[in-house]
């Protein structure tokens, strides 16, 4: 073999493992490019003693920017109207199941419609959204988005906080506090009250926090205090009518992923 083959045999061999080895980068770098992975938004309440708490939804976006001005991305347009006090012990309402980009999306943006109201003992207010929440009521979540993975987000809508009387005026006051945890890391407790007619309401609280909050079924008595971190809480449980003690359990655990049954819970007559 002379000098001349022997430097063409060389090239084709160096071309061609070139070419392998670009060919297999190119795949894993469209591999990282364009993996995606599932996002579940999930909307649930925190309940007040009011008929019904209505909130306008128009649609749902997320941000994976360091800057909160940019980056936005929007994965679903319910444009629906929801009474968040049917969103207790457990039911929930899906605001988006989208496709993402893998990635650390850092922040959640609700934007409201002008159809928010409350009823109070038949009579249904107007709720005023402040200007700042027109752009958007913005949550940090900081989910990190794997390819092929599903990730659920649950929004806990604090009903008794978010809905705010303006003085004596008869005008209401839509200032929405939510609280947004990742369902993959927390827990749930539920058990049932025997006396559905207590109305009772049911609360987490963890050291002096009270982290979540349901009312019982007002017909089986049931409850589900839902997208709890993983802990020890103290359930209060007390009765929304009279004539029922209250009752109180400590050090209720909490694990990951698991559901804590308290089972059946008596509540004694306070006339004892």
């Amino acid at each position: 073999m002379n000098i001349q083959t022997q430097f063409k045999t060389l090239l084709f061999t160096v071309l061609t493992a070139a070419l392998l080895f670009w060919g297999c980068q190119s795949s894993l770098d469209s591999d990282t490019d364009t993996g995606t992975g599932t996002m579940l938004v999930k909307l649930h309440d925190a309940p007040v003693d009011y008929d019904e708490v209505n909130i306008s939804i128009e649609r749902v976006e997320v941000n994976n920017s360091e800057n909160s001005d940019e980056g936005w991305v929007t994965i679903s347009e319910p444009n629906e109207v929801y009474n968040i006090l049917d969103l207790v012990n457990g039911e929930f309402e899906l605001l988006a199941n989208a496709e993402l980009e893998v990635g650390t999306y850092r922040q959640i943006r609700l934007i409201l419609n002008n159809q928010n109201t409350v009823v109070i003992d038949g009579e249904t207010f107007d709720l005023f959204v402040p200007s700042g929440v027109q752009t958007g009521v913005k949550l940090n979540i900081d989910a990190e988005i794997r390819e092929g993975i599903e990730y659920t987000l649950l929004l806990d809508f604090d009903a008794n906080r978010s809905v705010v009387k303006q003085g004596s005026t008869s005008q209401y006051n839509l200032q929405p506090v939510i609280r947004a945890t990742n369902e993959a890391i927390t827990g749930n407790v539920s058990g049932t009250i025997l006396q559905a007619e207590a109305r009772a309401a049911v609360f987490a609280i963890s050291d002096s926090d009270t982290v979540s909050t349901t009312f019982a079924d007002l017909e089986s008595g049931q409850f589900m205090l839902v997208g709890l971190p993983e802990g020890s809480y103290t359930v209060s449980v007390e009765a929304r009518e009279d004539g029922f003690e209250s009752a109180t359990f400590n050090g209720v655990e909490v694990t990951l992923g698991q559901s804590n049954n308290l089972g059946d819970v008596e509540l004694e007559s306070s006339d004892q």
